[in-house]
């Protein structure tokens, strides 16, 4: 079950990084909602993740604190 929330959150992340906004609101309840290694996991994801789309570097000092 848990893996099933980190997979979603990745999916719902994707879908709304077209707004910064909207993804800092998403990635906000998601480290409410994961598991401690589950966030580790995501800050790798958000690294790569974030290449891409250099709009969102901002919002690793969300997962980073």
């Amino acid at each position: 079950m848990a893996r099933a929330m980190f997979e979603y959150t990745k999916t719902v992340l994707r879908k709304v990084s077209f707004s910064v906004e909207l993804f800092t609101r998403e990635l906000e309840k998601a480290i409410t909602r994961l598991l401690p290694y589950e966030i580790d996991e995501l800050r790798l994801w958000l690294i790569n993740y974030t290449k891409q789309k250099p709009e969102l570097v901002a919002c690793l000092v969300i997962i980073d604190s």
